[in-house]
């Protein structure tokens, strides 16, 4: 027999109030939790291993999804909230959510925690501050299938709700790790990766370089780009060919031309 769950109807609630709360990082910190908005992303957060702490479910809105069952989430055996339309209205940014909203414990994200190939591909992303350029490079990454993303000294929470939001739940489906600069150049050096720095004075076009090998693609900042300690570290700069009248592109739009030339010639 089903067990009763509590029902919300009120955005005043506590537990409607907390779920607010969490989308600043310092009461995520506080309370260990991150906040999901999704049936697929919390579905992809339980599949990779994260522990959903609570659900809160609309199902004046929820729909049966065959690909991604809430199902398998509830036998974890969470708290599970029924709330009215009205209280998910006013917690949810997207209408296109599912109307379900998920609490869960983050990981921590060390390079040792990487499981690479031979020759793997990597992201590399340093001092990216935007969630939504974040979020749409770990899209590109799942869509391109990267071994690793290394995100180093980030000006922004990475479980940062928008991040989760904008990633549409692909923060979870990615093998992750979170360091300082000096760090990532360390590990990959001793790894034997070879880095390719992404700079506007770069003397040699992306599709010159062989990405087959053991690759890792740096990106910096929308601001300032990367920083001098990078710079020096890579092993080859490299620049994509620019016809307009501007010389620069959105970081997650560089990132995506340059990851799919890579995977483009890893499928040769």
């Amino acid at each position: 027999m089903t067990p009763q769950r509590e029902k919300i109807s009120s955005p005043q609630n506590d537990k409607i109030k907390n779920l607010k709360r969490l989308e600043k990082a310092a009461e995520r910190k506080e309370q260990q939790l991150i906040l999901i908005e999704g049936l697929r992303e919390t579905v992809l957060a339980h599949r990779a291993g994260y522990e959903i702490v609570s659900l809160f479910v609309c199902e004046e809105i929820l729909k049966s999804d065959n690909q991604y069952n809430l199902k398998e989430v509830e036998k974890t055996n969470p708290e599970i909230f029924t709330i009215s339309k009205n209280v998910y209205d006013s917690l949810a940014y997207r209408e296109t959510t599912e109307g379900v909203i998920a609490t869960a414990r983050p990981k921590k994200l060390n390079l040792d925690g990487l499981k690479l190939s031979a020759a793997p591909l990597i992201l590399v992303i340093e001092a990216v501050e935007k969630p939504g350029n974040l979020g749409a490079m770990l899209r590109t990454c799942d869509a391109v299938g990267v071994d690793a993303v290394i995100i180093c000294d980030p000006k922004t929470d990475i479980y940062n709700p928008n991040v989760i939001r904008s990633s549409i739940g692909t923060i979870f489906t990615n093998p992750i790790a979170v360091c300082e600069t000096k760090e990532a150049i360390e590990f990959l050096k001793a790894k034997k990766i070879k880095t390719f720095a992404a700079e506007l004075t770069a003397a040699k076009f992306h599709y010159q370089q062989n990405f087959k090998q053991a690759s890792a693609i740096v990106v910096g900042s929308e601001a300032t780009g990367l920083s001098d300690e990078w710079m020096r570290a890579a092993d080859e700069k490299i620049k994509i060919p620019m016809q307009g009248k501007i010389d620069s592109l959105n970081v997650s739009v560089s990132a995506g031309v340059l990851l799919f030339e890579g995977r483009r010639q890893r499928s040769m």
